[in-house]
């Protein structure tokens, strides 16, 4: 009886091993090469390149200041790739609220065309990773004026950019219009020289 006993365990160990390999080695490679023949870039991310050099993921947020540019949504990880998250702090944060309102009084300095109403709410609320690339067109709408007289554009052909970059839902049904910021900003940069 013993020594059916340790064959079992033996063999439960072997077996355990064997699983282990297979699913922490193959699966991932199947998975990969899945990836490398399905997916889009071969699996690889996007990047986006300005001049020739890599200037940053498009499927990473990154932090634009300047008014100049389009700005993305805030980010309770500050970009940080490494790091993607979350504040954790509930809508009914005393300290959560003080941040969003802190929020809205900048962008409203920075757009004083608006009414406090007018401020779309994602242009100061963080997304759940910290990191969201998109925003909504109207996010991009109520930034045009800024972008355009910073850059001594008119209104209408920066909003023909915005219109342009505006990444339409999948088949016409799945999701919400969004704009890639750095892609747009990009083309902003490009389009200006």
């Amino acid at each position: 009886m013993k020594k059916i006993g340790k064959t079992n365990i033996v063999k439960s160990i072997k077996i355990t091993l064997a699983f282990c390999v297979f699913l922490s080695v193959f699966y991932i490679l199947i998975l990969w090469l899945f990836a490398k023949a399905a997916g889009p870039n071969g699996g690889n991310a996007e990047v986006v390149t300005l001049d020739g050099k890599v200037v940053g993921a498009a499927n990473v947020g990154q932090q634009f200041s300047r008014d100049i540019y389009f700005w993305g949504r805030p980010s309770a990880v500050d970009y940080n790739g490494a790091g993607s998250g979350g504040s954790n702090k509930g809508t009914t944060n005393p300290e959560y609220l003080a941040e969003v309102e802190a929020r809205i009084d900048t962008f409203l300095v920075k757009h004083p065309y608006l009414q406090r109403s007018e401020v779309p709410a994602e242009m100061v609320t963080a997304s759940g990773s910290g990191l969201d690339p998109h925003i909504s067109p109207a996010g991009a709408a109520v930034q045009v004026r800024r972008v355009a007289e910073a850059r001594g554009l008119s209104v209408e052909s920066v909003q023909a950019l915005v219109e342009e970059y505006t990444e339409k839902p999948l088949l016409g049904l799945f999701g919400t219009p969004t704009v890639n910021v750095l892609k747009l900003n990009i083309a902003l940069d490009e389009r200006t020289r």
